[in-house]
């Protein structure tokens, strides 16, 4: 969906934040050098000076986008890039000086210093970075679906013109029945018989097609069962196929043009702009999460000696694994205790896990009368405190604010084709089965139904309506204790 621009400007971010980064550094040494080692932001002149700076440097990056292809740049033509860029910045603080009639009280040395002092800074930033980001490990996997003569070739031409962008998880082979073998250090991970079998289980962002016509017979039902799952596929324009029901848009990708399908796409804006809702809310949960474990974490040593927080490996965006993070409101025990109780799962399947009264919450218990006795365990849940230690998994950039929820492992490895679709975009804290009624939904299906038709919908204002009926839901639960 939109996680391929979303990387994009994740890496626009990363640039976005050094470039302010070498901006104030320079401001401030500028003025240290020129007036002895005070501080400049005691004097309103400068201060005032600084945000305008500051925030003058954020509309032109967003306006002008000076990281577009940042990575395809070599050092020679980075520097006039970086010189236009500076220059923007440095004659807009001369048109402030000018325009609040400062520049007699502003220092011109102070000036010249901060922008020669910028331009070098910035420079060697944007330098650092882009080699970092050129000899990582890509993080987008991408599959290679071709035949044999042509995958030495190919493999070649997408990893010279790689530039950070992607990393070849492997080849798929459409003319050859076992999968054995690699071109030019890429392995081969399947053939057309078990290639959609081998996506459900590894971890596939994206796929990139290439082969003869003949061979279409083999291809397009791959294809058509990549889409199902939700995973983004290129398509070289030479081997063209129609989607109607799909978000098609035409781009390069490795130096080949491709007709690249998803289940749906994003502006850069609109990218952009959920990550910076993520982090605004991923910073403030945290916040409120601090404040919790002052309160919240005794209780639960008290009620289960151990840790107060709970790791557990997630399926998240196209397969890929990480950590989500809980206040821990279960014993120590529950995953083993898991399997007894698995006769008595609502959903009844391996699918996804819920009971009407969980004894593996910390302080559940039926009492001899037959009563249900419910602790902090459940307090912790049914307000959703535990959920709130996952705002840093939302900072890190393994989950966002609204997304799907991620599964565990066994049950993602019970999924059938079309449930993969649910990890085409980053799972979430909240989503639109979770304010459309989780605890009467007990069919994994139709879970299913409600994550696609978000996927298929989204857009930043159909993310605010879910955040705002997530607090809604939230504050009823509250209000009914």
């Amino acid at each position: 969906m939109y996680q391929k621009h979303m990387k994009g400007w994740m890496q626009h971010l990363d640039f976005m934040a050094l470039d302010l980064l070498a901006l104030l550094i320079a401001f401030f040494f500028s003025y240290f050098f020129r007036h002895g080692g005070k501080n400049p932001f005691v004097v309103p002149l400068y201060r005032n000076m600084a945000v305008f700076l500051l925030s003058a440097d954020i509309i032109l990056m967003l306006l002008t986008a000076p990281f577009e292809n940042i990575l395809k740049r070599n050092r020679f033509t980075e520097f006039p890039a970086m010189v236009r860029h500076g220059l923007m910045v440095f004659l807009l603080g001369m048109l402030y000086l000018f325009t609040i009639q400062g520049g007699e009280e502003y220092s011109r040395l102070t000036m010249y210093l901060m922008g020669g002092m910028y331009l070098l800074l910035g420079y060697a930033f944007r330098l650092l970075r882009r080699n970092y980001l050129r000899h990582r490990e890509g993080k987008t996997a991408m599959l290679v679906l071709t035949c044999a003569s042509q995958a030495e070739k190919l493999v070649k031409t997408l990893r010279q013109n790689n530039y950070g962008l992607y990393r070849l998880a492997g080849v798929v082979l459409l003319d050859q029945e076992e999968a054995e073998g690699e071109y030019a250090g890429v392995p081969v991970v399947a053939s057309a018989k078990n290639a959609a079998a081998y996506s459900q289980k590894a971890w596939v962002d994206e796929v990139f097609v290439h082969a003869p016509e003949e061979l279409n017979p083999l291809w397009e039902p791959l294809v058509q069962d990549w889409l199902e799952m939700g995973v983004t596929v290129h398509l070289n324009l030479e081997r063209l196929v129609e989607e109607p029901s799909r978000k098609q848009m035409v781009e390069k990708v490795g130096g080949y043009t491709t007709l690249t399908t998803s289940m749906n796409n994003a502006t850069p804006l609109q990218a952009f702009m959920k990550r910076a809702m993520d982090i605004a809310g991923g910073l403030v949960g945290c916040l409120i999460t601090g404040l919790l474990v002052i309160v919240v974490g005794p209780l639960i040593y008290l009620n289960s000696p151990g840790p107060i927080f709970f790791a557990q490996e997630r399926i998240g965006l196209n397969g890929k694994r990480f950590k989500m993070y809980k206040f821990r409101s279960m014993y120590l025990d529950a995953e083993e205790r898991k399997k007894e109780l698995m006769s008595q799962n609502k959903l009844g399947s391996d699918l996804m896990f819920k009971l009407d009264f969980d004894p593996r919450i910390i302080g559940n218990r039926i009492a001899p009368d037959g009563t249900r006795k419910t602790g902090i365990g459940q307090f912790i849940r049914s307000t959703s405190i535990d959920e709130f230690p996952q705002f840093f998994n939302v900072l890190k950039g393994d989950m966002s604010l609204v997304g799907t929820r991620p599964p565990l492992i066994s049950e993602f490895d019970a999924y059938e084709q079309h449930h993969r679709a649910r990890m085409s975009v980053k799972p979430g804290i909240t989503g639109m089965w979770q304010v459309s009624g989780r605890s009467e939904i007990t069919d994994f299906e139709e879970v299913v139904r409600l994550d696609t038709q978000y996927i298929n919908n989204w857009s930043l204002w159909l993310d605010i309506k879910i955040l705002f009926k997530t607090v809604g839901a939230v504050l009823k639960k509250e209000g009914s204790m």
